[in-house]
């Protein structure tokens, strides 16, 4: 170190000390004190030798708060741009190394740029000494990093509920009362941490709150300047970071303060008056703050005693798409938007257009995840409405506000009926009437409830004029999912639900719902069961949002009966209907075929599989289908594994082979996966189109790079007959037995039905959701030599539902057959869980 330096550091030592010895070492002298050692540092900084990549230095704690005693450590960050190295070592040392030379405790931390993304909550203390950092030298752009990564949420969250537990563990420690009779006048309740904490809380909520404390700035000021005098002098006393103020070191401290009394008893009782009346004000104003402190909630965003609202209004005028979290905060808190924030946008809302709103992708999603049906939506939905924000962000619907259609059904105009849909099916997650629990579990078990909100917001826009409405609402919503850029398959559904939204209450109440024709049309129309959940429960909520009266409990009756007729249309029947030549479906297939696939690839593929796998899967998943499935040998597995959103899905396309769904089903539980849907389908040739969406609960191909390789290798081999599951499976089994512990037992429900399909037998099955439930049921079914040419999966909280549409020699199962298979389930699925130990035998 300069021979300089060290003179300038020795020279504020001894002034300070002699501001300690006479008394008057509080803020000023503590801050001129910080700004020596702030020029020291830099110093040190410029002498040094730099490294290649960026640094800075900044000062954290007490020294970022400019209030350094004597013997008070000097807590520093040194922050690289990029990676350490020996460059960066030798750095450290010929920055640090002089201060600690010439007796100065030095704490420090040393980060990279990268560890800023990374919150420590196990080491709340720095990241609450980082909210004081104050740059002191370096590199600009670091510094603006820094102060970028304190702004944003998740830091002032994490900074705001750090700092209440180490409050409450540091309160503890003194009981919880400022009045100690040798008090830490560093971290007792009132003292200096207390000041600290308090303006850390109004920093990360709200600054506002230091203008309404208990006890105005001045007397703050007063009480921070008073216990930082008696700091200073208790480490001149004690030549040590000392702050308790125990009884000996009072009487020196009202002695240095200079308080008069006739003896050293009643300077004592002077000087510990005035402290206690210091740290009770101190106190007080802390806890009014943690009581008034609003709670960040999201970027811009606090919870107030009146709801959500805006941090910094000026910064909100001008960013439309941070609105949106708005109402998505209060909905997750189940709280109000704050008039204050309505007020903001309504006079701003008509600065901006649509695509304003949701600008990026993740806004995009953001909009679909604030449809998700919970409560608290409607509300939401109609602040929005009433503030002007709903019109702008969807001009489509601005076309029916306050639109009033006369007839003798509808109570309410079009925008609020369309609003009443959404709350109506808000509410089905807690139903409280009885009978409405059925339609609950059809809206717990959708994939994407939130497709089924978009549609009711726009189901009835196109009655803005008088006309055919429904035709209208498709036209002006296609506008609003090319806004969102919705895929394919979600734009499908959304139209096909607007389009068709009145057929479901004509069959119901205008049709003979027991004539059998008149279900086999609904089936034909919706497809696929995930379209009739949702097209029956858009149904009910449209019908009762038409006025209070109007859905009675036959009516609502009549809907379910429908319902249930049209899913075992689809479930148990549905499997004889066979694409063929005539096919509308295939001819468009072929004509939008992309030129590397021939026409009798499609043929040869499509024709025989079940109707329903046009509806199920888009053109383009055909085709890739197709792809998979061209020059297929009987050894050859041919697998797919993709993300589609949170789910995954895996697409294995083969030649019929021995417990071929077991093994799939075997593969993906011993990698912990939770199937949630299935679909395996046989055309003619004996070629198998197997499809599964799963979930990965444990991460797996999350956390593990060659995940996927991983299990499309153990799929092939298994399949190919190369590999043997069951072990790996059993043993998976056998370590969850005690995670599964808490499901409820009830016993498995196994029928067979030789009547509801032409070509099959249909076995249903409903079973607790377990680890290996499908492996360990299609194992038994290929064991009693029963081929399954298609099988649906589905879940219902608990439970897993399984349809099978079985043959055996190529024809239903007779009555032995049945029973014969029903006894070996039943063993398999009450009480058997090493049913593969007899199954091995006989492979």
């Amino acid at each position: 170190m300069p021979p300089s330096a060290f003179a300038q550091l020795d020279a504020a030592r001894q002034e300070l000390s002699a501001q300690a010895a006479g008394g008057t070492a509080g803020r000023i002298a503590l801050e001129h004190f910080s700004d020596r050692v702030d020029g020291l540092v830099r110093q040190l900084f410029e002498s040094a030798p730099h490294p290649s990549s960026d640094v800075a230095i900044f000062a954290l704690g007490g020294y970022g708060r400019r209030h350094l005693c004597l013997h008070s450590d000097i807590d520093v960050l040194v922050l690289f741009g990029g990676p350490i190295g020996l460059a960066g070592e030798q750095f450290l040392r010929t920055l640090l190394h002089p201060l600690w030379d010439v007796g100065l405790d030095v704490s420090h931390q040393v980060r990279e740029r990268e560890d800023l993304a990374q919150l420590d909550a196990s080491n709340p203390t720095f990241l609450l000494a980082l909210a004081d950092a104050r740059p002191l030298v370096g590199s600009p752009a670091l510094f603006e990093e820094v102060a970028a990564f304190l702004d944003a949420t998740e830091p002032r969250a994490f900074v705001v509920a750090s700092l209440e537990q180490l409050i409450d563990e540091r309160h503890a420690a003194f009981n919880d009362t400022p009045y100690q009779l040798e008090p830490d006048v560093k971290d007792a309740p009132g003292g200096l941490r207390d000041l600290t904490a308090l303006r850390s809380l109004a920093r990360a909520t709200d600054a506002a709150l230091l203008t309404r404390l208990p006890a105005d700035r001045a007397t703050l000021d007063e009480a921070e300047d008073f216990l930082l005098r008696i700091r200073s002098i208790l480490h001149l006393e004690a030549r040590r970071n000392q702050n308790v103020l125990s009884h000996e070191m009072q009487e020196k401290v009202a002695e240095r303060l200079g308080y008069p009394g006739t003896s050293a008893r009643q300077q004592v009782e002077r000087v510990m008056s005035d402290y206690f009346r210091h740290a009770r004000s101190v106190s007080r104003a802390l806890k009014f703050t943690r009581r008034m402190a609003p709670t960040p909630v999201g970027r811009n965003l606090v919870r107030t005693r009146d709801g959500i609202r805006f941090v910094d209004a000026a910064a909100a005028r001008s960013q439309p798409e941070s609105w949106l979290p708005l109402f998505q905060a209060a909905i997750d808190r189940g709280v109000p938007v704050t008039d204050g924030a309505l007020g903001l946008i309504h006079a701003e809302v008509n600065r901006y257009d649509a695509g304003e709103f949701y600008p990026a992708p993740a806004d995009r999603a953001a909009v679909l995840a604030f449809l998700t049906p919970r409560p608290g939506l409607y509300a939401r939905l109609s602040e929005m409405h009433d503030c002007g924000l709903l019109g702008r962000m969807f001009p489509e619907f601005a076309a029916i506000s306050c639109r009033v259609v006369r007839d003798f059904y509808h109570k309410y105009t079009v925008d609020e009926h369309t609003l009443l849909t959404i709350r109506n099916l808000e509410r089905l997650g807690a139903p409280s009437r009885p009978g409405r629990e059925r339609f609950a579990a059809q809206l717990a078990d959708l994939r994407a409830p939130e497709l089924l909100v978009l549609s009711l917001l726009l189901h009835d826009v196109g009655k803005w004029r008088d006309e055919e409405h429904a035709v209208e609402s498709v036209r002006m919503a296609r506008q609003v999912l090319e806004r969102l850029q919705l895929p394919a398959a979600d734009r499908e559904l959304v139209e096909f639900l607007i389009s068709n939204h009145l057929r479901m209450s004509v069959a119901a109440f205008r049709r003979d719902i027991d004539d059998p024709e008149v279900v086999r049309q609904f089936a034909e129309l919706v497809g696929v069961e995930e379209r009739l959940k949702m097209l029956c429960l858009m149904t009910l909520v449209d019908v009762e949002a038409v006025s209070l009266d109007i859905l009675t409990p036959w009516r609502e009756e009549l809907l379910w009966r429908l319902y249930v007729d049209t899913y075992n249309q689809l479930t148990l029947g549905y499997g004889d209907e066979l694409i063929d030549n005539a096919q509308g479906g295939l001819a468009t297939l072929l004509a939008q075929a992309p030129p590397h696939l021939s026409e009798s690839d499609i043929r040869q593929f499509v024709e025989g599989l079940p109707r329903r796998y046009l509806r199920l899967f888009t053109p383009d998943a055909v085709y890739r289908h197709v792809q998979l499935a061209r020059d297929i040998q009987p050894d050859h597995v041919h697998a797919v594994l993709e993300q589609k959103g949170a789910a995954w899905e895996v697409t294995v396309v083969t030649l019929d082979k021995p417990f071929l769904v077991s093994n799939i089903c075997g593969v993906l539980s011993s990698f912990g996966m939770d199937i949630l849907r299935g679909q395996a389908m046989t055309n003619p040739n004996g070629l198998v189109l197997d499809h599964f969406e799963f979930a990965d609960e444990e991460r797996f191909l999350e956390l593990n790079p060659d995940g996927r390789a991983s299990v499309l290798r153990a799929l092939e081999a298994v399949v190919s007959g190369e590999l043997d599951v069951a072990a790996r499976l059993r043993a998976r089994e056998q370590s969850l037995v005690h995670r599964r512990s808490g499901i409820p037992h009830f016993a498995p429900v196994i029928h067979c039905d030789n009547h509801s399909s032409r070509r099959y037998t249909i076995l249903e099955i409903i079973e607790k959701n377990q680890v290996g439930l499908l492996h360990r049921i299609s194992r038994v079914i290929s064991h009693q030599g029963c081929n399954v040419d298609l099988v649906l999966i589905g879940t219902e909280g608990e439970k897993g539902i399984l349809v099978f549409h079985i043959t055996a020699g190529g024809a239903k199962l007779t009555d032995a057959g049945q029973a014969a298979l029903t006894a070996e389930l039943t063993r398999a699925l009450e009480g058997n869980d090493e049913i593969d130990q007899g199954h091995r035998a006989t492979e």
